[in-house]
């Protein structure tokens, strides 16, 4: 058991970090402030129960995660998932033209993210429907293992990875809407974007 008088020194470091994905799933300052404030609020009142030696940033995450999702998404409709499963892969590395000239062994997908500005990538996360959104913050974002999100969500690792497919598939589709409005994209890659051919359809067992 963990001792309350060890908690400001042991958890108030993870401050920013829980601050900034607050951010992401709140979209709004204050809204970012109170969820984090009550994240810590529970996290203090439960710290004799948090196990020595194991993840406490994991565990503050997931109490964050929790909060947000029994907090403030209860206070919406179920968000809307329509249109997700009909994004196609898009892999959009392949579609901007200015790509062809990648050097090294850099993976082409590091390199599209060069392309786009913070603001782009952080809008194209925030605009994902929240489902979506959580899993790949946690992922690509904090870098938390499949294992540990599925613990945080309390949904099954399957779940997990299908969420964070159909997420990535979303942050492509708004980052490809990017590239074609910075006319970084070439007619023929136009011409085979989602609105110029028919998309596949990917079957989700997702029912969390």
């Amino acid at each position: 058991m963990a001792d309350r008088a060890d908690f400001p020194d042991q958890a108030m470091q993870y401050a920013p970090q829980l601050y900034s994905a607050a951010m992401r799933l709140t979209r709004n300052s204050s809204d970012a402030e109170d969820l984090v404030q009550d994240t810590y609020l529970r996290a203090w009142r439960s710290f004799a129960t948090f196990q020595e030696g194991t993840n406490l940033r994991a565990w503050l995450y997931r109490i964050l995660t929790n909060s947000f999702i029994n907090t403030y998404r209860a206070k919406q409709r179920r968000p809307d998932e329509a249109g997700m499963d009909n994004i196609e892969d898009l892999y959009l590395y392949k579609r901007v033209s200015s790509l062809d000239t990648a050097l090294g062994n850099r993976s082409a997908e590091d390199t599209m993210f060069e392309m786009f500005t913070d603001d782009e990538v952080k809008k194209a996360l925030e605009d994902l429907p929240e489902n979506f959104r959580i899993p790949v913050l946690l992922a690509d974002v904090e870098g938390f293992a499949y294992k540990e999100i599925a613990e945080m969500l309390d949904i099954p690792v399957g779940t997990v990875m299908s969420r964070l497919h159909r997420g990535r598939k979303g942050m492509h589709k708004l980052l490809y809407d990017y590239a074609s409005e910075r006319g970084l994209v070439s007619n023929a890659a136009a011409a085979s974007s989602p609105a110029g051919a028919h998309s596949e359809t990917t079957t989700d067992t997702d029912h969390a």
